[in-house]
């Protein structure tokens, strides 16, 4: 058993958290709010019809919109409640509940590997600090071998980014090309956010 999310922990002292997020972008979207600028960055790195991985999917805004572009989505979230939603929004996606922490998409009837993963949202500051290495190295586990994986998330957010960096090479995982944001700034050690796209490194 690992430690549970923290996410989950949120849930648990506030059980309409979940239900509140949903309405929250659903609320935002139907305003006409600019939601897909994740989904636009990994559309332009995916060849046509590729296989990719939403990571902590959420409510499905990112995966949703890559299977409008023509992919092949499979989205995971520890949440049953956002994958309720996603499964109501986007239904030609495939959705599972699964902690990334405890990830077998073997199990879930997903043994191929993806070409691309996504993980948005800030997702890696929402994992419990025990788990934030092991879910890398699963994440990494499931990545085709010239596959590349795409993580975002904010400083401030208790998760130093050295240590990301940390985790992320003991995890198989090499630097490709860091950013500041969705849209292609450069990324420098004082930005704010990261958008970091990894590969294997050579001896994973």
């Amino acid at each position: 058993m690992v430690e549970k999310s923290l996410w989950m922990q949120n849930v648990e002292a506030n059980p309409d958290h979940s239900h509140w997020y949903v309405q929250r972008f659903r609320a935002m979207a139907e305003a006409g709010k600019d939601l897909h600028g994740e989904a636009r960055m990994i559309d332009a790195m995916a060849t046509r019809g590729a296989r990719i991985l939403d990571a902590g999917c959420g409510p499905g805004r990112v995966g949703g919109e890559l299977v409008k572009r023509g992919h092949r989505v499979v989205g995971v979230d520890v949440d049953p409640v956002l994958i309720d939603a996603a499964k109501e929004d986007h239904p030609d996606a495939t959705w599972i509940v699964q902690d990334l922490a405890e990830l077998d998409l073997a199990a879930a009837g997903e043994p191929e590997p993806f070409e691309l993963i996504v993980a948005a949202g800030n997702l890696m500051a929402f994992l419990a600090p025990s788990t934030r290495g092991l879910v890398l190295k699963n994440l990494a586990g499931v990545l085709a071998p010239e596959g590349r994986m795409v993580l975002g998330f904010g400083a401030g957010r208790g998760y130093d980014y050295r240590e990301f960096f940390s985790d992320a090479r003991q995890a198989g995982l090499r630097d490709d090309v860091l950013l500041a944001t969705w849209d292609l700034q450069p990324w420098t050690a004082t930005s704010g956010f990261l958008v970091a796209v990894l590969r294997k490194g050579d001896d994973a």
